[in-house]
């Protein structure tokens, strides 16, 4: 795989900050999808933890949830969890928050600390794949892992 990015470089840098050995890979073609990610890596859809930002539409704060690619958020269950409704965020808000494009938002090592949900489904797996820091970059991890560096709840998200 070819080096990465400057965005993945300093999300790798971050990775080491907070104890993990775990090495960034760029991937050939874009990983901006679930199923374009899944593709590229050669593993299940359901594998990779796609992390989706919403602003939270009373407060205007941002909630990443992170969920297997296979699953679709059902936002009634977050609104319960939340106690706030989650709303669509931009681009814009995406990147102020958590310093990264939509398609390259890694679960952790943002621009500030940010509410975290993990969608239990991912904890079947051995091996999970998620963004790092740009479209085209990856990191393989275990569910334990995700949780751990998160410090996250793990709910039902789907």
């Amino acid at each position: 795989m070819a080096e990465v990015s400057k965005q993945a470089e300093g999300f790798q840098q971050k990775l080491k900050g907070m104890g993990s050995d775990r090495k960034v890979k760029e991937l050939p073609d874009s990983a901006r999808t679930a199923q374009e990610a899944a593709d590229a890596i050669g593993c299940e859809i359901a594998q990779i933890a796609k992390s989706i930002i919403f602003k939270l539409q009373q407060s205007g704060e941002p909630l990443l949830v992170i969920a297997s690619g296979v699953n679709r958020i059902d936002e009634q269950k977050i609104e319960q969890l939340a106690g706030d409704a989650p709303g669509k965020a931009d681009a814009k808000f995406v990147r102020a928050h958590t310093g990264y494009v939509i398609g390259g938002v890694p679960p952790m090592g943002h621009a500030e600390p940010i509410r975290t949900l993990i969608d239990e489904d991912l904890l079947q797996y051995d091996t999970i794949w998620a963004a790092a820091g740009h479209p085209k970059a990856v990191f393989e991890l275990t569910p334990e892992e995700l949780t751990q560096l998160t410090q996250a709840n793990v709910v039902q998200v789907c």
